[in-house]
């Protein structure tokens, strides 16, 4: 049995809400087909799925990122606003874009869902005028011709976008218009100024790595103008493979989940950043996209060998329990970093890797939906103390064959508004259920009044069209006095009486 210990009067950190945000790509079907299928009986007047909007309500996204990712390094925002819009070849995809969802349709959606927009403006092809005016037509009143033309589009009220992104992984060599380090920092410098000068108020971030010599650079140009560093992370790299890591291989990168945090952390500290610039993990997923033949000097002409490929993101049993267990545990390492991480955008909402399936007939809730219905709606604001007097260990095998020492438990404590602790219990264990004792420091037990707990039968279960159930939240009832039992693979969120 492990026995943990909580104590709620060592508050550790508040929680940003933000930290269980989104992102959505113009990629594949998370856009076209996903959010917004104009025409379809199960879509609204703004062209917006309900029954998406439905599950995503559930789920209360507070910020959404849009329109990428690498999408956004060819985009041209000024094609996808008015009523004439005329379709474009997507250079970063290699697909037409229709440009029918465009900023006025992602404001609908954000307004729909009472979530923040958060823009990621072309740092790749496009200029700094471009990022600026972008910021115009979003922000002003009605001074200039970009927020009069907003008006004439129908929107007389600024959209108030609080976030601001200068660019994508504009490191990468994998990105259209990808940067050194020190074009990035004067570019994002430069960027700034002029964006700071038509909305002082808004939040700017730029792309960064977990790496010294690139933020020491952005950071002693840019640091002044910046709110957020931004930082990506899919731990399963199959972009070109899609060859899905096991459970036990995805349990193996939960060993490492704080690295890149850390190092972040760490050259914030050192320039004296900690105080002023935050941390937004704004694409993350466990699981790289399925993009074969996409990047690279050795592109195919043939469609079939890098389009049709894309619908192997699809198959839903790709998203096991390996995906749900590994999704919590990220979600619980943000919780312990909440003091510099006060944004999160899981890589996406909707198809792809995302949480939510679409078909014709409606959708399938993958597990990391059932996540993040638990960790949004039962987890507090308030991260506080809490330790293991034990601690169980479990040899598993990464992809590479090496051999990684994994803890079983991952355990956070969490304080609510109405005065109840809620802990989040990740038994990580494939086969083996744990049992818990959980005690106050004073030694005082602590009484669990309910357990909200995904499970299944298997490592290898998943949802789909005609099994939309077996990965599932159960409530359960502890016995009093009784050790909480937490199943094989699952993960928990338990609730305690209200404190006195």
């Amino acid at each position: 049995m492990l026995n943990i210990i909580v104590n709620p009067q060592r508050i550790t950190a508040e929680r940003d809400i933000k930290v269980y945000g989104h992102f959505l790509e113009h990629f594949h079907r998370q856009i076209y087909g996903g959010v917004f299928e104009p025409g379809s009986k199960r879509s609204d007047a703004n062209g917006l799925r309900t029954d998406v909007l439905e599950a995503m309500r559930r789920i209360k996204p507070p910020v959404i990122r849009w329109p990428g990712g690498c999408f956004v390094s060819s985009y041209d925002w000024k094609a996808g606003v008015g009523l004439q819009r005329e379709p474009v070849y997507d250079k970063a995809w290699r697909v037409e874009e229709p440009n029918t969802f465009g900023t006025d349709e992602f404001h609908a959606l954000c307004e729909a869902l009472d979530a923040q927009m958060y823009i990621c403006a072309n740092a790749g092809t496009g200029s700094m005028e471009q990022m600026s005016d972008w910021l115009e037509y979003t922000n002003l009143a009605s001074e200039g011709r970009y927020a009069r033309q907003r008006i004439r589009n129908g929107h007389e009220k600024p959209y108030g976008v609080p976030y601001f992104s200068i660019g994508n992984e504009n490191y990468g060599s994998w990105e259209l218009g990808a940067k050194e380090r020190h074009e990035w920092a004067r570019l994002v410098t430069e960027s700034a100024k002029l964006l700071k000068h038509v909305d002082p108020t808004v939040e700017l971030s730029a792309a960064a790595l977990p790496d010294p010599a690139w933020n020491l650079e952005l950071l002693e140009h840019a640091g002044p103008y910046l709110s957020w560093i931004s930082i990506h992370e899919y731990w399963d790299m199959i972009h070109t493979t899609n060859a899905l890591a096991t459970y036990e291989q995805a349990m193996a990168y939960t060993a490492k989940l704080d690295d890149s945090i850390n190092r972040v952390e760490g050259i914030l500290a050192a320039t004296g950043y900690s105080d002023k610039i935050k941390i937004a993990f704004d694409e993350w997923n466990l699981r790289g996209w399925y993009h074969p033949n996409s990047h690279g000097p050795n592109l195919s002409p043939q469609k079939a060998m890098y389009i049709n490929q894309r619908d192997q993101n699809d198959r839903n049993e790709s998203y096991t329990m390996a995906d749900t267990v590994f999704t919590a545990c990220f979600l619980n390492t943000l919780l312990r970093h909440a003091r510099s991480v006060k944004m999160a955008n899981y890589a996406p909402s909707v198809n792809t890797r995302g949480l939510i399936y679409t078909h014709p007939d409606g959708i399938v809730l993958r597990g990391t939906y059932h996540v993040f219905d638990l960790f949004v709606n039962h987890m507090g604001e308030r991260i506080i103390d809490l330790w293991a007097k034990d601690e169980c260990v479990i040899d598993v095998t990464d992809k590479e064959q090496n051999v990684v020492p994994v803890s079983v438990l991952d355990a956070v404590a969490t304080l609510r508004k109405d005065g109840r602790i809620a802990l989040s219990l990740v038994n990580k264990h494939p086969q083996n259920e744990i049992r818990v004792s959980i005690a106050f420091a004073n030694g005082e037990n602590v009484h669990a009044s309910m357990v909200h707990s995904i499970q299944a039968d298997s490592t290898e279960a998943y949802n789909d069209i005609d099994t939309p159930d077996r990965i599932g939240i159960h409530t359960l009832t502890p016995m009093p006095n009784k050790p909480i039992v937490l199943a094989p693979h699952s993960v928990n969120v338990l609730l305690t009486d209200q404190l006195e």
